[in-house]
């Protein structure tokens, strides 16, 4: 009965805040379902994120879905902020306690990651969503050196979301078909992320 309350405690205490010269303080923090639900509905509900597959939710249902994921241990959601605004919300899983581990030879160290952008404030910004990205696989790889590789399984129809992962440094893998959608796998290796950013995850 105290075991599971303490794993709760400890992934609330995951944050991390890091200064990036010419863009300001990425600030990384867990979701909490309860406070964070409008603002998570709303990003959710839009045309632009039709990939993520909640745009018919209603906002019951999406805070039903992230207090699911607030109590598991494998299963982790984040929200970004670029200095005071939430700019993005990421998720973590192992893969082998997720259904894509189904569809493909799971290896250890493998860790994946869901990845959504919030709205644009103003005009777009070059190399923004690959500076969030950037720190976040950053912060990952150096919480725990055994996860020596990164899975991402966006939408093989998102064609903007692979070239992005691609341009990041991950490979592409199978296209794979998940319960709610065809996915195509893309992997980063540390090695990969650590020859172009090999001060990151020594944070």
């Amino acid at each position: 009965m105290t075991t599971e309350p303490a794993a709760h405690e400890e992934k609330h205490e995951q944050k991390h805040e890091e200064k990036v010269e010419g863009f300001g303080t990425v600030r990384i923090r867990p979701v909490d379902p309860r406070t964070d639900i409008d603002l998570i509905h709303g990003w959710v509900g839009e045309e632009r994120a039709r990939f993520w597959g909640m745009r018919e939710a209603g906002r019951e249902r999406v805070q039903e879905i992230y207090a699911y994921l607030d109590s598991l241990t494998t299963h982790h959601a984040y929200l970004l902020h670029r200095d005071d605004r939430p700019v993005a919300l990421f998720q973590t899983y192992e893969p082998e306690a997720d259904p894509v581990g189904e569809c493909y030879d799971v290896q250890p160290g493998d860790f994946g990651i869901h990845l959504m952008v919030g709205p644009a404030d103003g005009t777009p910004e070059p190399g923004f969503t690959e500076t969030l990205l950037t720190v976040f696989l950053g912060w990952i790889l150096a919480a725990d050196p055994n996860r020596t590789r990164i899975i991402a399984e966006p939408n093989a129809l998102n064609e903007k979301a692979i070239a992005r992962l691609l341009r990041t440094g991950f490979e592409r893998g199978p296209e794979v078909e998940l319960p709610e959608k065809r996915a195509q796998l893309v992997f980063l290796s540390r090695d990969v992320f650590e020859r172009r950013h090999p001060a990151r995850v020594k944070i």
